[in-house]
């Protein structure tokens, strides 16, 4: 006996937000890192090499390789979570913003300095820089997200559609 499982389009389209919002995390990661390598309160704490010890290492390639890991998985749960109401610029940027700054509090505040034992929730000149960090992140995934669900939209004109 064979069963037929109904999907509303919203819910099918979970998986194309998830891929798009691992890419948009990944360009998302990458200005995080541009902003993390010329910060001055952020450089001087070597915080690559903080995000390499959340996985016991010192290294900062590994650092690096984390930091663009979680970008990436951040950027899938904001395709899935979010994606379909990040189909258009404005409010994929709001959103993206909103985004960053919640992985801030989460991520910057509490569980990576809960992990080093260091103090939680603490406001200084380094998480200062780090919320600008994950700012950016926010906005260039949101962009991204918005950019890449824009051109998936567009029909296609041209030889290739005769």
């Amino acid at each position: 006996m064979a069963t037929t499982m109904q999907v509303s389009p919203s819910t099918a389209a979970i998986p194309v937000h998830a891929v798009r919002g691992a890419a948009a995390g990944l360009v998302g990661g990458v200005g995080m890192g541009i902003w993390m390598a010329v910060s001055r309160p952020i450089m001087d704490t070597a915080v690559i090499t903080m995000v390499a010890g959340l996985l016991g290492s010192t290294n900062t390639f590994a650092g690096r390789l984390i930091h663009l890991a979680i970008a990436t998985l951040a950027g899938i749960t904001f395709g899935a979570l979010l994606g379909q109401y990040a189909q258009r610029l404005a409010p994929a940027v709001a959103l993206g913003l909103l985004y960053g700054a919640v992985w801030w509090f989460v991520g910057a505040l509490w569980i990576m300095p809960a992990n080093m034992g260091m103090p939680v929730f603490d406001w200084n000149a380094v998480t200062r820089s780090s919320l600008g960090a994950h700012l950016v992140f926010g906005l260039l995934a949101g962009l991204t997200f918005a950019a890449i669900a824009q051109a998936a939209g567009k029909p296609r004109t041209g030889p290739a559609d005769g």
